[in-house]
């Protein structure tokens, strides 16, 4: 049944039923009215109104769910469906429903598309500027160095404490460009696993910040392909980046762990918390990290409890040998 014939039965179930009780009810209008005439009417025509009422409300519901549904919709967080009414929702209500679910479906696609080649050609910059880094100024800084050594060795002594000073500044300067190159371009997670980049990850991370990392990193971890293992390691890179700078917390607790098909990253903070109205641009390109790893992110916040952030990745099934 279409919308318009559901609305007109409505109506005429409404008006039919009043008609009917006008009909066959010991009810009689005078001229001019009567006052308890006129109560009855009045009454009568408040029963229309609140049944009428009720039952559109009832009819037009699932409108409602959608009207509700594309104000709050976000791409960043798939999922989110209506589910289709029956026969009783009404053909054109039913097909409404199902069409927009069906471009939900389109625009998460395209925008997990779009956002993985946006995020793959970020990483290869990064890959290069880390290589520029690390070819051109690290061993121009390393160049620098020696010769700052040779002339330091053979200066008299006020200038050689200047000359040392210089060295150390320089030699500053170069580990923290080195420092930089590994956050541009994790080659340890290229090299050594997820396990090692995660370690090496939090560990850099309690030298220079000075906050209590607790490393909860399961060492049988199953086989992932290289975008989810560097989805999973810039999570975390950003997690720990967000506590440092906004959490104002004292400990970090970082755990890999697998629970069943899948491979859970959590990362946890006893700071302020967060508000969910106040996701930055942080939170924003963790979640599209996400959507390129087929990923869940779940933030838990409270404000004065601290911050959880989950991600929950598929394991690949293993391929059967021929």
């Amino acid at each position: 049944m279409s919308l318009f014939w559901r609305i007109f039965g409505l109506n005429a179930l409404v008006l039919g039923t009043a008609t009917a009780l006008l009909l066959w009810a010991p009810v009689t209008v005078s001229v001019p009215v009567l006052l308890t005439e006129a109560i009855i009417l009045v009454g009568g025509l408040a029963v229309m109104l609140v049944a009428n009422g009720t039952l559109l409300r009832w009819g037009l519901a699932p409108l409602d769910r959608l009207t509700r549904l594309m104000t709050t919709v976000d791409l960043l967080r798939p999922g989110q469906r209506l589910p289709v009414p029956g026969a009783r929702g009404g053909s054109e209500v039913s097909e409404l429903i199902r069409t927009f679910n069906a471009m939900l479906d389109r625009l998460e696609h395209e925008r997990a598309t779009s956002s993985a080649r946006v995020l793959l050609a970020q990483e290869a910059e990064r890959r290069r500027i880390a290589q520029e880094l690390h070819d051109e100024v690290g061993q121009s800084m390393t160049a620098i160095l020696l010769v700052l050594k040779r002339a330091a060795d053979d200066a008299p002594e006020p200038l050689r404490g200047e000359l040392q000073q210089a060295q150390e500044i320089t030699r500053a300067s170069l580990d923290e460009v080195r420092r930089l190159v590994r956050r541009l371009r994790p080659g340890v997670l290229d090299d050594l696993g997820l396990f090692s980049a995660l370690t090496s990850l939090t560990e850099d991370f309690a030298t220079h910040t000075g906050l209590r990392v607790v490393r909860r990193l399961d060492t049988d971890l199953p086989a992932l392909d290289r975008e989810s293992e560097l989805v999973l390691y810039r999570v975390a890179q950003e997690s720990l980046t967000n506590a440092a700078r906004h959490a104002d917390a004292g400990q970090v607790e970082v755990g890999l762990h697998r629970a069943g098909d899948a491979l859970v990253l959590e990362i946890a903070d006893d700071g302020r918390g967060i508000e969910a109205a106040c996701e930055g641009a942080g939170i924003r390109g963790m979640r599209e990290r996400a959507l390129l790893a087929g990923a869940a992110l779940d933030i838990t916040s409270t404000p004065g409890t601290g911050t959880r952030i989950r991600l929950t990745t598929p394991v690949p099934r293993k391929q059967p040998r021929p």
